[in-house]
């Protein structure tokens, strides 16, 4: 199954967009624009407490 690459809802007309997605090693993030580069991986705890600290005002 391929992975699922969701964009943020942030992203702008100029295409200023990041990329999220599930993977087998981890939590996936890269630049739309350029998906050549590979992608940044991260631990799912990680990216949780990632997202904790964006909704929370904090980062």
């Amino acid at each position: 199954m391929p992975d699922i690459w969701m964009k943020s809802s942030y992203s702008d007309a100029q295409h200023t967009c990041v990329e999220v997605a599930a993977l087998t090693e981890g939590i996936g993030i890269r630049d739309s624009k350029d998906t050549s580069i590979p992608s940044l991986r991260v631990r799912p705890s990680a990216w949780t407490s990632f997202l904790h600290e964006v909704r929370s005002g904090r980062l």
